[in-house]
């Protein structure tokens, strides 16, 4: 999988970028099918915020998540979380169709 960080507003530090791709690694492992992921993190006075978009082999899907919060690790995980629903979502999605015929 191809993993990019970026920031506006801020300077992506090692810190974050390992907080970062420790989060997406657990995604990555119970989903196989992730091509590619696109983090940004934006800080804007008070809110800090962020947002990812996951490509998904086979059909083009693209799975985007958006999270804001007073800190930018809080945003990151409720981030985190709401990709892990989805693609746990999409797993059984997928599941149950080929399991139809």
């Amino acid at each position: 999988m191809q993993l990019t960080i970026s920031g506006q507003h801020i300077e992506v530090t090692t810190a974050l970028r390992a907080y970062v791709t420790e989060k997406i690694s657990k995604i990555e492992r119970s989903f196989d099918n992730i091509v590619a992921a696109h983090v940004v993190l934006d800080v804007t006075k008070n809110t800090h915020t962020a947002e990812a978009n996951l490509s998904i082999a086979g059909g083009g899907k693209a799975i985007v998540a958006h999270a804001t919060e007073t800190d930018l690790y809080a945003a990151i995980d409720i981030m985190v979380d709401k990709l892990n629903r989805q693609v746990v979502r999409h797993k059984e999605i997928l599941r149950d169709h080929h399991r139809r015929s």
